[in-house]
């Protein structure tokens, strides 16, 4: 595994004027740990991005850097191999923390906030593939999707719920002795199916508790990003 250490530049880069309700929010996944002494900073830009609602935000922590000396409360498996997927797809040997992929397709390093923006305002000019629209009925969900011109599946289905905010204590480790706050903690992350794409998705999924949740449309399990909504 490859650790890259960048540098820090000013968070105020990342802010951005509201986006109005037909914008579609670009998805940021953070591949990060408490364990990584280079993470805090990326943590540090994922909560400004929390704050966005042209960006849905998300902190996969992920559970290799446990070894040298803290386990990661939120750490999962499946977040290493998301990451992991990511990289087979675009062509890369290895995977690094903190990562940020932006949108299913740009990598950028997390600590980077010039870059983070700028991918993010890229990303903002994607051609809209595909049409979501989530509503909870108790604790059910309801998913419903139909392609626009020019989009072809078939399309992978994620689900995933995430923690607003939590503050952990490190005690061992890179960080050991300080105390952080993160924000958008994903958990649970499921693929709900397959879609072809040759008729409109309408699918149900239960839905307990009040954590919010995201649902996203991606080509294969780990290409580009075309829908995302979440509810809070």
């Amino acid at each position: 595994m490859i650790r890259i250490i960048p540098s820090l530049f000013a968070l105020g880069l990342l802010c951005a004027t509201p986006a109005s309700a037909q914008d579609r929010p670009v998805v940021v996944e953070l591949f990060t740990s408490q364990g990584c002494s280079s993470c805090p900073a990326a943590d540090k830009i994922l909560a400004e991005l929390a704050q966005r609602d042209d960006v849905i935000a998300l902190a996969l922590h992920v559970d290799y850097w446990d070894y040298i000396g803290w386990k990661d409360r939120f750490g999962d498996p499946d977040h290493a191999a998301r990451q992991r997927a990511y990289a087979i797809a675009s062509g890369r040997k290895s995977v690094y923390t903190p990562e940020m992929i932006v949108n299913g397709l740009t990598d950028v390093v997390g600590a980077k906030p010039m870059a983070v923006s700028k991918a993010i305002s890229e990303h903002k000019n994607d051609p809209a593939l595909v049409k979501l629209d989530l509503a909870r009925n108790g604790d059910t969900l309801e998913i419903d999707a139909s392609v626009l011109a020019g989009a072809k599946g078939p399309f992978t289905v994620h689900m995933l719920r995430y923690t607003p905010e939590a503050t952990t204590e490190i005690k061992r480790g890179e960080n050991a002795g300080k105390t952080f706050e993160y924000h958008n903690i994903a958990q649970n992350w499921t693929v709900l199916g397959e879609w072809d794409a040759k008729a409109p998705l309408d699918m149900s999924t239960p839905l307990p508790g009040d954590l919010p949740v995201v649902i996203i449309v991606q080509q294969s399990v780990a290409g580009p990003i075309v829908a995302a909504a979440r509810i809070r």
